[in-house]
Parts: structure tokens; sequence; C-alpha cells
């Protein structure tokens, strides 16, 4: 017990001490940080100015209507989004009144013009012409716009009048509630970004330290370090301090960053509801019990594919040998991934509980179910069973290949020879 306490020190302290480990601890949250709330940040505090256009209107009757949707249009700051220089309808010569209006524009003395050609209530399209044509808000307003005054002129044309079109046209919202034995929870799509969220954390997870822990033996296998370790440990408990010891500082690295989120999204909240009046914000929801499945799929897991990955490292004498053996491994983890869409549409279906159950899937597709839809405790209960046991047989199978493996130099073995070595005694 002594010499695996070493062994997991050594493996975790020779990591935490290196210069990678320190700048994607510190700076990752901070790379996420600027990449979320500084956009974030200047998007709430833009404002974007009126913006002065004009309406040539070669159908007739739209452009009045137009300019009172447009006119009505405000920023998220409640000021005024457009204003209406000119509404210049059936134009004398269209192509001269469209020249003047692009050069104001080119200009600069003029924001940009929205055309109505003559045939738009028959199904052509609305023009608009500017210099800037990257701000999505204010495409979506013009369409709104466009949108109202071709109904308006359409139900003129069969003889309607409507005094009030936007409230005739106004969209009613549906709101989503998730209803869970918690209670009832206003959906806005958060539950779907913490499945995909968790899913992805996960799924690099495995991949990353499965891999370090196969590299970790590879190194000291070609340096022949490995030959001094084994003089003074036994292979068991140097192939369980290694996997101990990177999934140490797998769960130190997770613990800071999720300090570190905590408090980034604490304070971006608090930030978007200064900086941005009335917007509704977004509150995602992370019950303890949630992180408890978490820690236990993600350990489970853990311990299942570095076992494997610890494996690889044995058997393979070269960089080349082990990204060859890693390929069906890291396949089982890319498939975990691949598989997002069948527990998406459906978590409680015969398909997404046989997956969820298999050891190789679990530790992703059972976490994207909890987080969609709480399934019946017995099945997480019987998925991280198998899980554990799973991840048990593959050590001991490990342990067995890796005390044969890393003292043996050459050729790439065979499934046969790594038979051999796990039935030798």
């Amino acid at each position: 017990m002594r010499k695996l306490r070493l062994v997991i020190a050594r493996e975790y302290k020779m990591r935490v001490r290196t210069r990678t480990f320190v700048l994607s601890t510190i700076g990752l949250p901070l790379l996420m940080m600027a990449m979320l709330f500084i956009p974030a940040y200047f998007a709430s505090r833009h404002s974007g100015g009126t913006l002065s256009i004009a309406v040539v209107d070669e159908a007739g009757g739209l452009g009045p209507l137009a300019a009172s949707a447009l006119e009505r249009s405000q920023t998220p700051e409640g000021n005024r989004r457009f204003k209406i220089v000119a509404t210049i309808e059936h134009p004398s010569n269209s192509q001269r009144t469209i020249e003047e209006l692009k050069q104001k524009v080119l200009a600069g003395k003029l924001g940009g013009y929205l055309e109505f050609p003559a045939k738009v209530l028959d199904g052509a399209s609305a023009r608009f012409y500017t210099r800037n044509p990257g701000d999505v808000t204010l495409t979506h307003s013009l369409e709104n716009a466009a949108t109202q005054a071709v109904i308006g002129g359409r139900l003129a044309r069969q003889r309607m009048k409507i005094p009030d079109l936007k409230a005739l046209l106004a969209r009613v919202p549906v709101d989503v509630v998730k209803v869970s034995p918690r209670g009832e929870s206003k959906e806005k799509g958060q539950t779907f970004y913490v499945a995909i969220v968790l899913g992805i954390i996960l799924y690099t997870s495995l991949l990353f330290y499965g891999i370090n822990t196969m590299r970790s033996i590879l190194e000291e296998k070609s340096s022949r370090i490995i030959e001094i370790l084994l003089s003074s440990v036994r292979p068991f408990p140097l192939l369980a301090g290694k996997i101990i010891g990177v999934g140490a500082v797998g769960f130190t690295q997770y613990l800071i960053w999720a300090v570190a989120g905590a408090i980034v999204v604490s304070y971006g909240a608090l930030m978007l509801s200064v900086f941005s009046s009335g917007s509704v914000s977004m509150h995602f929801h992370f019950p303890l019990a949630l992180w408890g499945w978490f820690i236990l799929f993600f350990l489970g897991g853990y311990f299942l594919y570095a076992s494997l990955y610890a494996a690889i490292g044995a058997a393979a004498s070269s960089d080349q040998d082990a990204n060859q053996l890693q390929v069906p491994i890291t396949s089982l983890v890319v498939a975990s991934f691949v598989l997002f869409n069948v527990i998406m549409r459906n978590p409680g279906s015969t398909a997404s509980v046989a997956l969820s159950m298999i050891p190789f899937f679990s530790p992703i597709l059972m976490i994207l179910r909890l987080t969609l839809e709480s399934p019946p405790l017995w099945q997480v209960v019987l998925s991280l069973a198998v899980l554990f046991a799973s991840a048990i047989g593959v050590i001991y199978l490990s342990a067995r290949i890796y005390r044969v493996g890393v003292l043996m130099y050459g050729k790439r073995p065979s499934l046969v020879e790594l038979a051999r070595w796990i039935r030798y005694s």
C-alpha cells in the first residue's frame, strides 16, 4: 500500500508541476470567459444608433405601412432603430431614383434604402441596400416590416382593410415547461446546453486522460525507466498508481475549472442583468444528485478507458504502434458522442436504455439521460454497477498484459500473443 501511495504521489506531482497543466488549468477558464462574456458585454452595450433609411415603393400602397412598422422598431435600450427620411411611391424614373439613393449610401449620407419591386405582392423579394449588411437584428426588423407591409397590400387588393395589422399578426409565444419529480421549470434551452456540455466534458476527458496514461507508460518503456521502477515496485501497484495518479490530476483540474466557472457564470449573469435592461437571462440548474452521478460515471468511465489505454501503452513499442492499437478504443468513445442523437430524441426509448447499459457508452449516454429526463433509479444503479464491474475486469486483464508487455520490445504483439500474456501465471 505504501508503494502504491508513492506511485500515485509521483504521477500526481510530476503532472501538476508541468507548465502545460498550469497553462491549461488557468488559461482555459480565462479563454472561455473572454469568448463568452466579452462579446455578450459589447452586444448588450451596442445600440447602433438610429439608422436613417428611405423606402422605395414601386408597387404602391406599401411604403407607409413599411415606414410605420420600421419606426416602431426599437433597440434593446429602447431607442428608435430606424428613421424614415423619405418614402417614395411609384417613382417616375426608378433607375435614376435608385442610383441617387445608392450614391447617398456610398457617401454615408444615408444608412440604406428598402425597395419594394412592382411584383412584390406576387412573390418577388424586397431588397435592402446598405454598406453594412452584417447586423442580423437589423435584417430581422426589416423582414418583419416588409412582411407586414406586403400582407397589408395583399389584403387591400382583396378589398379588406385592417386598422391594426401588427396586432392581427402578433405571434403567440409558447413556453416549454419541463416536468420532473423536483417540480416544474420553464425551459429556455438550458437542459439541452447542460446535456451537451456535460457530454463533451466526459468525451474529452476520457480521451485526453486515457491517452495521457498510455503516453506515460510508453515513454517510460521507451526510455527504459520502467525497468528501474519494476525493480522496486510490482507491476500491478505501478499500473494502479499511474491510473489513479492521472485521474487525480484530472479531478484537480476539473475542480479548479468548476470553481472558476461558477464565479465566471455568476459574475457574467450579474453584468448582463445590469447592462442589458429588460433582457431575460437563462438560468442553469445543476441538481446536487446530478453532480454525484456525474462524478461516479466519470470515475467508472475513466478507470475503464484508462486501463485499456494502459494495456495499449504496455503492448506497443513505438508511437506508431500505439496509434494503430488505440483506434478501436478511441472509436468506442467517439461512438458514444455519435449516439447523442438517439438519446436526445427519446431518452426513455428501448434503444436509449439499452445503449446506456453498455459500459463503453454508459459514462456519456447515461449522464445525457439523467440531464434530459430522470430515468428510473434502478436503471441508473444497474448501469453504474455494470460499468464498475467491467472496469474492475478490464483493470485485471490490463494488469496481466502490463506485467509482461512493459518488458517486451520489438514488434507489435498479435491478439494471440496478448491472450497468451493474459494466461501467464
